[in-house]
């Protein structure tokens, strides 16, 4: 049986026409399409007739597939000789377990190609106006994210972080805001400028800014949701002068 191949392509954070070309031309070829809870569904359009669309999202706290039950479909669908899109939002290396499905299919002799896209952090600073870096205010950031898996020998010292880089950016980190928040404060005071991006770079994309007191009240409230990013840090301020989508 001619084994098929796996093209893991990173679909960009929500707006469907920021999928690269690359990533676009594989999806129109593909025979099956396994795709995430936050691709753009616009991008469904774009699929040949006859192709098997399978969704494989997840959600906090409830996972229709198991990791370890995707990387087994990929599997199965490349053994069938099928060109095989594995659709994932922003970037499949960035807190997307792309490394992971593509470790696993080489392992057993399955072709696999990676197309990069862009992070939901990297959408979500260039439409809401908050620059990563800028001259002057700031020459460094990090990026962690506010959900780590169960067993990780190594835990994130967010204090550690927030103590030497000018900008945090922070993935995930809605249900365990209210505790990422107070340990960052200790380092960097209640008053450090601070902004939340909900589904950003989409048509309902909104931005909560002010500092890390208006974030723990708006969480407080009820006001703040996934998926979301969170920057903390002086280029917040800069979002008054910069081109925003919102």
């Amino acid at each position: 049986m001619a084994r098929g191949r796996v093209v893991i392509v990173g679909a960009g954070p929500g707006d469907p026409e920021l999928i690269t070309v690359k990533g676009l031309n594989y999806l129109k070829k593909a025979d099956v399409v396994v795709y995430d809870r936050l691709v753009p569904l616009e991008l469904l359009s774009k699929v040949k007739s006859g192709a098997e669309l399978i969704y494989v999202g997840k959600e906090p706290g409830r996972h229709i597939y198991t990791q370890d039950e995707i990387n087994n479909l990929l599997y199965v669908k490349a053994l069938e000789g099928s060109l095989v899109v594995r659709l994932k939002g922003g970037d499949p290396y960035n807190f997307g377990r792309g490394e992971e499905e593509c470790i696993f299919l080489l392992e057993r002799g399955v072709e696999c190609i990676v197309v990069p896209g862009i992070p939901s952090y990297v959408g979500a600073s260039v439409y809401s106006g908050i620059p990563l870096t800028s001259r002057g205010v700031s020459s460094s950031f990090a990026v962690i994210t506010g959900r780590e898996a169960e067993g990780k020998k190594r835990r994130i010292n967010i204090e550690g972080i927030a103590a030497v880089v000018d900008t945090l950016v922070v993935l995930m980190g809605v249900s365990s805001l209210p505790d990422i928040l107070v340990r960052v404060s200790k380092i960097v005071g209640w008053n450090r400028p601070a902004a939340v991006v909900m589904n950003a770079t989409t048509r309902s994309q909104h931005t909560i800014a002010g500092d890390l007191k208006v974030l723990m009240n708006a969480w407080f409230e009820g006001r703040i949701s996934n998926p979301a990013v969170i920057f903390v840090g002086e280029v917040v301020r800069l979002r008054d002068r910069l081109w925003r989508f919102e």
